[in-house]
């Protein structure tokens, strides 16, 4: 019960981070707790500290409306003072240390759930699997750079992640890092003002393995794309490894350099297609099996049936069962039709327009002030022209108030546009499965 009860709270805490103007209190204070069990009276918090435990009593009634609302039942919490055990090798001292294999993937920026054996395979991503594969057995020398594209929560990351883990468990010593591409715009940027630009490009030009997560996020920037192309050209050319991760392939993002556009294209380009009804569920069945609930075929399909978003599959997932914690042990055809009832009905009251708004630029990565703006390109144009459609269908405004809430002279504009929506939702499945990730991610957080 305590690894499912650690989901559940670390799951929280998130929530919080994402909207700390609603945190009932600081967050770095709740992380001091962690949980201990679920009665029936309470959700039992352990906590080291006795001046943290007093303060946090103080602001218990908020902090239990938050994790109510998180999990979607009135919730209690008891805070008692509880040292955590310390692992026998921890008391006794050591003369020297010695890394672990988790050491190693926490320096090289992986994280624990990343891994091929986890990663579900289906048609719409087995060329991709098939090349990260290919590439963890032999790094340097197939398909580089591998360059891997496709919308969100299509599993980008998660393949990128698992062929720098599988070359590490393989040679521990390799140097591999896996890096964000606003980490790397950061870091240089940071490195100029210091004027410490050689430490920057040892950290970064040695490495054998180099893995970049939403490379598109250098574009625009004259003196990154300058350093990254001769990072590129060091690693490639000394027979490391370059992955790169976006959102889209090469040749489509703006104010990439050509030479840069060049590089990317020299290698092995895959586009990863939005996750099917059958890799949906087998994503869930996985989920649930790792983190230990008891989730039947049946009602996986159900769940993939209603979320086409994958990263909110887990999350729906969790929800659900916080509902069931100490009443069953797993989740029943009941249980989920009870969850989607219940979110149908708050989707109805809940949403904004400022919601639609919100979810939509951030499935298109763009800036909400665009969305208001004159702007007329096509990748903030047809962003647009969803906020236009999902404002009608969703919330049932007039095209003249969303005109109006858009800053249009002429709801006309909003009219086509709607109508040029409705009309792709028929003609092209793929991009309805977009819209219903929106609406979808709509709903799990109305």
């Amino acid at each position: 019960m305590v690894p499912m009860l650690q989901s559940v709270w670390v799951g929280f805490l998130e929530s919080l981070e994402k909207d700390k103007d609603k945190s009932p209190v600081i967050p770095s204070l709740l992380k001091q707790l962690y949980p201990l069990e679920l009665t029936d009276e309470a959700f039992v918090l352990g906590c080291e500290n006795i001046g943290v435990k007093l303060y946090l009593e103080k602001k218990i009634k908020e902090i239990e409306r938050g994790l109510s609302a998180h999990l979607h039942k009135k919730t209690s919490i008891k805070i008692v003072v509880k040292q955590k055990k310390l692992k026998k090798e921890h008391q006794e001292p050591l003369l020297t240390f010695q890394p672990t294999m988790e050491d190693v993937f926490v320096r090289a920026g992986l994280h624990a759930k990343y891994r091929f054996e986890n990663f579900a395979v289906s048609s719409t991503n087995n060329v991709a699997f098939a090349a990260a594969q290919a590439v963890s057995k032999s790094p340097g020398s197939s398909y580089n750079p591998l360059f891997l594209y496709g919308g969100v929560g299509v599993g980008k990351t998660h393949l990128a992640q698992s062929i720098a883990r599988v070359v590490l468990e393989k040679k521990p010593q390799n140097k591999v890092y896996f890096c964000p591409g606003d980490r790397f715009t950061n870091e240089l940027i940071e490195a100029i003002q210091e004027k410490n630009t050689a430490r920057f490009r040892k950290k970064y030009r040695y490495l054998n393995i180099l893995v970049v997560d939403d490379i598109q996020f250098i574009a625009g920037k004259q003196t990154i794309q300058e350093e990254f192309f001769h990072t590129f050209n060091t690693i490639v050319s000394s027979g490391g490894q370059v992955i790169l991760t976006s959102d889209r392939p090469p040749s489509e993002i703006k104010n990439l350099e050509d030479r840069l556009r060049s590089r990317f294209s020299g290698g092995l380009i895959v586009d990863i297609q939005s996750p099917d009804f059958e890799l949906r569920t087998a994503i869930l069945l996985i989920k649930a099996k790792e983190k230990e609930i008891e989730l039947s075929m049946e009602a996986a399909k159900i769940v993939a049936e209603q979320v086409g978003d994958t990263r909110a599959l887990e999350g729906t997932l969790l929800s659900i069962y916080a509902k069931t914690l100490g009443k069953k042990e797993g989740i029943d055809l009941e249980d989920i039709e009870k969850f989607f009832r219940s979110k149908n009905e708050q989707k109805k009251t809940k949403i904004t327009p400022q919601d639609i708004i919100k979810a939509v630029c951030s499935y298109y990565n763009v800036k909400q002030s665009h969305i208001k703006g004159p702007d007329r390109s096509e990748n903030i144009a047809f962003p647009r022209q969803i906020v236009m459609f999902l404002l009608r269908r969703e919330l049932g405004l007039k095209y003249e108030e969303i005109a109006y809430m858009l800053k249009k002279k002429d709801h006309t504009t909003v009219l086509h546009g709607s109508e040029k929506i409705a009309g792709l939702l028929i003609k092209n499945p793929a991009f309805k499965e977009e819209v219903d990730r929106i609406t979808n991610s709509l709903t799990l957080s109305a």
